[in-house]
């Protein structure tokens, strides 16, 4: 046998480190977007910024028809313009209609440069 077979019949066929083994496969992309992501200006995750955005959640929701409310504007300014475009350029979040989000900073009058829209 191999010594690479030996390592990988080690790892496979023990339950915690197989366990360990496809956690790591699994997490390398995510924190390789994440990183992507922060080196943009964006201090938070996407499940953060979208957890931050929760008091906007009427105003951006697909056929909303309510303004933002104070806490919305507060919780927008907190979280910052990289990650408000993080958020609309990033993969689909059920719930959140982009271009109402797009809006979101003009409504709440915060001095945010406009987001750029990946195509």
């Amino acid at each position: 046998m191999t010594p690479f077979y030996t390592r990988m019949k080690y790892l496979v066929f023990n339950p915690l480190r197989a366990n360990l083994l496809n956690v790591l496969i699994l997490a390398l992309p995510l924190l390789g977007f994440v990183s992507l992501t922060m080196g943009q200006g964006c201090t938070s995750t996407i499940i953060g910024s979208v957890l931050q955005l929760m008091p906007c959640q009427p105003a951006v929701a697909a056929f909303a028809a309510e303004l933002p409310s104070e806490s919305c504007c507060a919780a927008l300014t907190e979280l910052g313009q990289p990650c408000l475009c993080m958020l609309i350029n990033g993969p689909p979040i059920a719930g959140l209609d982009r271009s109402l989000a797009l809006q979101l900073p003009a409504k709440c009058a915060t001095n945010f440069d406009p987001c750029s829209i990946a195509p």
